[in-house]
């Protein structure tokens, strides 16, 4: 009787044991599982607040300054004149808290607006006529004068050379005056916002994902526990 009831309490306690050691470990794979769900949950967070942070910046930036562009409409532009015409002053960074003057060549382009048959200014891009608006184009500001005369030399040769080329004007008619290259078109738009928007599809993605596999894990637990 004796050796009987030992020997089942001995089974009974190796059987409370193992179970025991089934809960530890289920306990550790929880803990587990649950601290890698909540790095993934940050990191998609992160990366959606990045990419509101990145829409921002490019939104009061690049999206503003294409909204504002009035040269829309892509034409044919036929030289009429280059000439550099006069120097103008500029300033230029020579290290810190240190700036010292020096100047550059205006070059001046007249076009024929091939749609109207204008005569009209050509620039370079949006933002030169900011800087200059009685310039085509202007070069660095450097302190060596020779060396951006030579540039501009070089860009007047090639518009002598290539008479007939792709413009773009304001079809409204508000600026009397082209452009040659946009630096905010619609392609520099979409590549800009390209990776802001896979950046915030995998961030809602990684969050998605994780919130899906917890509702299966509790939904498979539940069933399991119908079961039993």
């Amino acid at each position: 009787m004796f050796i009987w009831t030992s020997g089942r309490s001995s089974t009974s306690y190796r059987h409370d044991e193992k179970r025991d050691h089934d809960l530890l470990d289920k306990r550790k794979t929880v803990t587990a599982l649950k601290a890698g769900e909540d790095r993934a949950i940050l990191l998609g967070l992160a990366m959606m607040v990045c990419s509101v942070m990145m829409y921002f910046l490019l939104g009061i930036t690049l999206l503003r300054s294409y909204m504002q562009s009035v040269w829309t409409e892509e034409a044919q532009c036929s030289l009429l004149n280059a000439s550099i015409t006069e120097t103008f002053n500029c300033s230029f960074s020579c290290g810190p808290d240190c700036w010292k003057i020096s100047q550059y060549p205006c070059l001046q382009v007249y076009v024929n607006l091939t749609s109207s048959g204008q005569k009209l200014l050509l620039y370079h891009t949006e933002e030169t006529m900011k800087i200059n608006s009685e310039c085509s184009y202007i070069p660095k500001c450097g302190k060596n004068y020779e060396e951006s005369m030579s540039l501009v030399n070089i860009v007047m040769e090639n518009f002598r050379k290539y008479q007939h080329f792709s413009c773009f004007y304001d079809p409204e008619g508000v600026q009397k005056n082209v452009i040659l290259t946009k630096l905010y078109s619609y392609n520099v738009l979409f590549h800009s916002l390209f990776w802001p928007t896979c950046m915030m599809i995998g961030g809602v993605a990684i969050v998605a994902m994780v919130k899906l596999t917890q509702y299966l894990s509790l939904l498979c637990e539940r069933i399991q526990r119908i079961n039993r």
